[in-house]
C-alpha cells in the first residue's frame, strides 16, 4: 500500500480506523492518565502488540517442544544442572 505523496509533511503516515465508541473512550482515558496523546497511545500499543508472537506460533512451538521433551524420557533436572556447571568449570581450568 503506498501513501500519496504531500498527504503529510513527517514521516508519518496518518490512518484512519474505524473502533467502537466505549473502546475509544478507553484508550483516551488511558492515553489522558498516562499523559500521552492518543496516536501515541496506539502508535505504541501496536508497537508491543507486534513484538509478540503469534499466538498460533507460539502453540506450535510448545507442541513442537513438547514432543522433544517426551522423547527425552524421565531425568533429573538438578542431575542436568550439575553436568552443565561441571563443563562449564573444566572449560574455564583449561583456560588458565
Amino acid at each position: 500500500m503506498s501513501i500519496a505523496r504531500g498527504y503529510t509533511r513527517s514521516p508519518m503516515a496518518k490512518v484512519m480506523i474505524s473502533l467502537p465508541d466505549g473502546l475509544l473512550a478507553r484508550i483516551d482515558g488511558e492515553a489522558q492518565r498516562r499523559g500521552e496523546t492518543r496516536s501515541g497511545f496506539l502508535r505504541d500499543a501496536a508497537s508491543r502488540q507486534l513484538t509478540r508472537m503469534d499466538p498460533h506460533a507460539l502453540d506450535s512451538e510448545l507442541e513442537r517442544l513438547r514432543k522433544v521433551i517426551d522423547k527425552l524420557g524421565p531425568f533429573e533436572s538438578a542431575d542436568v544442572i550439575r553436568q552443565e556447571r561441571d563443563a562449564l568449570d573444566e572449560r574455564d581450568r583449561r583456560r588458565l
